[in-house]
């Protein structure tokens, strides 16, 4: 499973809506691949958390699997 369903996944899982979970791969310069997560509106403080936590697990898992294919993983959200 790469980076991107995992991120798709553990987001769907949070949601209310989960068909408006997208998320967009970019490739950076140096090797690093950037996931730009968006949700429906009123899902944003699902994947937000209080004070940030849930993101910041969500971006803590994927960079772990992404480390296992020595992969360097940013996770963005956007509105």
């Amino acid at each position: 499973m790469s980076a991107r369903e995992l991120l798709e996944r553990l987001a769907s899982g949070l949601v209310d809506a989960p068909d408006d979970v997208v998320v967009e791969e970019f490739a950076e310069d140096d090797g690093t691949i950037m996931l730009e997560l968006a949700v429906a509106p009123d899902d944003y403080g699902k994947v937000i958390g209080r004070g940030g936590r849930t993101v910041h697990a969500l971006r803590t898992v994927v960079a772990a699997a992404a480390a296992s294919e020595r992969r360097r993983v940013l996770v963005d959200i956007v509105d």
